[in-house]
């Protein structure tokens, strides 16, 4: 698996995780907003690495996006959904075509 395959479906989980009603809120509440940074930081490795890697998704800005306004609640929610489902589908879709390329 490559570098940019295995940060999407790194910062994809973290995405999801924080996208849970409540539960991600409470955890971001928790730590200070402090997740908010480790994934802006993770998102931006993942932009970097995709692009160095000809596999360029706006997964990564929705991430950044979402973890910078992340402290609006409804706004919050709604973007890390969005980066989350962009990024699980993306990884999906490369992770697919590395085990097309194995078995030919």
């Amino acid at each position: 698996m490559q570098r940019t395959t295995l940060m999407k479906w790194v910062t994809g989980v973290g995405e999801g995780l924080l996208a849970i009603p409540l539960a991600g809120g409470a955890f971001v509440l928790s730590t200070g907003w402090t997740v908010l940074l480790v994934m802006f930081i993770l998102h931006t490795i993942t932009l970097i690495l995709s692009i160095k890697d000809s596999q360029f998704s706006s997964g990564s800005i929705v991430g950044m996006v979402a973890s910078f306004l992340g402290a609006i609640p409804i706004l919050g929610w709604m973007l890390h959904t969005a980066s989350a489902l962009v990024l699980l589908i993306d990884a999906g879709q490369e992770t697919g075509k590395a085990k097309q390329k194995d078995k030919i």
